[in-house]
């Protein structure tokens, strides 16, 4: 079993039911979502495209997946990942919009923030102490052949390159893509999502996944509400 700290937004959230639609899969229920009908791309071309971030869920990686040692428990993590969450005040990340990462589209902030980097950051370090190191079979899935020496060093530190200073909030909303079919989904996405990208994030949460078995679908575990109770905005 693995587990993965990520924000996601609320389970009935209007971005993350669209979300869950172009995915074609409810990160909370597990439950096949049909994708939307859209004019110039097939609906198997939709599951195919999608069948990357389908797995992970709707979601952006604050701790990537990780087992826990022989001597921590799942108890164990949830009592700390309630106190780490509730000793962290909630906050607005800037809107988002849709951009291009490397050959895949996803979602990601219009400007900068730091306070969402610090935080990412401190999740990192903070549960450290809960992973497991990566096996030899791990480290190669990582082709550490392709990463700079920054996210090399990660790697090995952190198990994951993408952290600290290396580290990008973002949602993503396809795999892989080749040049030519990069134009239609961009346009695509941008129609689709503009609806629900018009204000900005409230980060309100830190949410634990959960991959049952190696290959299986990542699932929302449990949201833990960052902030004092008496802080936190009642809806």
């Amino acid at each position: 079993m693995r587990y993965a700290i990520h924000f996601t937004p609320p389970a009935h959230d209007p971005l993350a039911l669209a979300a869950a639609q172009w995915l074609g899969r409810n990160a909370f229920s597990g439950e096949a979502v049909e994708p939307p009908a859209i004019r110039g791309i097939g609906l198997h071309d939709i599951a195919y495209h999608t069948a990357v971030p389908r797995r992970y869920g709707f979601q952006a990686t604050l701790k990537a997946p990780f087992r826990l040692p022989a001597d921590v428990s799942e108890a164990m993590l949830l009592r700390h990942l309630m106190r780490f969450a509730g000793a962290h005040d909630p906050f607005e990340l800037p809107h988002l919009e849709v951009v291009r990462l490397g050959n895949f589209f996803g979602l990601a902030p219009a400007v900068p923030c730091e306070t969402m980097r610090f935080l990412a950051a401190s999740v990192v370090q903070e549960f450290d102490a809960f992973r497991a190191p990566l096996s030899e079979a791990e480290l190669e899935r990582c082709d550490p052949d392709s990463l700079s020496a920054t996210q090399f060093a990660n790697l090995h530190r952190w198990g994951h390159p993408y952290v600290m200073e290396e580290f990008r909030f973002h949602m993503a909303l396809t795999g892989p893509l080749s040049t030519t079919e990069m134009p239609l989904f961009e346009k695509t996405l941008r129609e689709y999502f503009a609806p629900y990208l018009r204000h900005p994030i409230e980060i309100a949460n830190l949410a634990l996944f959960v991959e049952e078995e190696t290959g299986a679908p990542f699932q929302v575990h449990s949201l833990h509400p960052m902030g004092r109770v008496a802080a936190r905005r009642i809806a």
